[in-house]
């Protein structure tokens, strides 16, 4: 089945990702979906740092973020999905 609804380009996310992702990372919180604790980042267990930084849950050990370098690239992952994010870098 096609996808028939209007949509906006992914061109239209710059704006509002611009302003949570120049922010400190440290005051940031999560939730986790799978046990719905919630804290700040400071909260959760990261394991790493080869191949990635892997993030968490204290609670359950749900992933909360993926996060790994790869030459002039960051690749991010939230939750434990498939889907991820790649960020050039300097």
């Amino acid at each position: 089945m096609a996808d028939t609804a209007p949509h906006l380009d992914g061109n239209c996310l710059a704006g509002p990702l611009s302003e949570i992702l120049s922010v400190e990372p440290t005051a940031a919180w999560w939730r986790c979906p799978e046990c719905a604790r919630s804290g700040p980042l400071a909260d959760l267990h990261v394991y790493g740092p080869e191949p990635g930084l892997t993030a968490r849950c204290p609670g359950c050990a749900h992933v909360a973020l993926r996060l790994v370098r790869e030459e002039r690239y960051v690749w991010l992952t939230l939750g434990g999905g498939d889907g991820a994010f790649r960020f050039a870098v300097a």
